[in-house]
């Protein structure tokens, strides 16, 4: 069986004479080079998105997403599984032109000026929405990209070249739902699909120290909890991290909602036994943040 790069140095040649009566173009030959890449099985990841203002910042988070994204073969489509959008059902957005959605307030107007015109797909939405058994899914032309989503993607596509569409967090349902309902994505994997959840791992608005806001520190209960999220994770403990009610007060603070949580369940349940986990970004901020991103596969 000929190799990918035997296969490619053929290719190649063939942009020396007529393809179907005409001859390949360099762009061309990068465009199906980007194609042939998509076909390996992708990985998935989990972004510790943070603050809104990490969108026009530059810091040492920013410099993760963007360092990442050179590791990924280039996607076909971009799922993002946001904890900016709850709603009662499960809905995927359908719209070719998605919005860039300012979902936040009290923040300089620069970050209202940011938009993000990548392009939606309702193609994809559409495979989306029959993948999914375990509940109806509901093609949505209303939303569009909300912070949790295009304030990160922005630093791994900054082109916007990458159809992107979002799935939402139905807010009626537990973890072990969401951990299956996003089981049955993983075929995504092996069709040039990128599937990101984006949220923050440890997340506590009520107790961030707000006058800290841009010191990396944790309070002794959210070290806690950090410490052991993380050890759940390299163990391949999902079952603890489903059940993350039972271990106690550090759980408790950490995720006093789910929102922002549920989206790491999102990543977990589309690991298969073989893939490796990058963690990086693994750093608190303010005291009640954790900004821990997650490379799988």
């Amino acid at each position: 069986m000929e190799t990918r790069k035997q296969f490619i140095r053929k290719t190649i040649g063939l942009s020396l004479f007529p393809l179907f009566g005409k001859t390949m173009r360099l762009s061309e030959l990068h465009n199906l080079k980007n194609n042939l890449k998509a076909t390996r099985r992708m990985p998935v990841l989990f972004l510790g998105h943070g603050s809104p203002m990490n969108a026009i910042e530059e810091n040492e988070f920013v410099k993760g997403f963007r360092d990442i994204s050179y590791n990924i073969p280039k996607p076909s489509v971009i799922i993002c599984i946001s904890a900016h959008w709850e709603t009662p059902g499960t809905f995927v957005t359908a719209t070719p032109n998605p919005k860039t959605i300012h979902d936040f307030g009290g923040f300089p107007q620069e970050l209202f000026n940011v938009n993000y015109p990548a392009p939606g797909s309702p193609e994809w939405a559409l495979e989306t929405q029959k993948l999914i058994k375990i509940t109806e899914v509901v093609l949505d032309d209303k939303w569009g990209l909300d912070h949790g989503s295009w304030s990160v993607i922005k630093h791994l596509y900054p082109l916007a070249d990458i159809p992107v569409i979002q799935l939402s967090l139905d807010y009626r349902k537990g973890p072990q739902y969401h951990y299956e309902l996003a089981q049955e994505l993983s075929d995504l994997r092996d069709r040039g699909v990128l599937i990101i959840g984006s949220g923050n791992m440890v997340h506590n608005l009520g107790k961030v120290a707000w006058r800290r806001l841009n010191e990396t520190f944790a309070f002794d209960w959210a070290a806690e909890a950090q410490s052991k999220m993380n050890a759940f994770i390299e163990e391949g403990n999902h079952d603890a991290l489903i059940h993350y009610t039972k271990l106690g007060t550090a759980f408790e603070w950490a995720i006093p909602s789910p929102e922002h949580y549920l989206p790491l369940l999102y990543t977990l349940a589309l690991q298969d036994k073989n893939d490796a986990v990058v963690r990086f970004n693994d750093k608190p901020v303010a005291g009640a943040l954790t900004m821990t991103s997650l490379k799988i596969g």
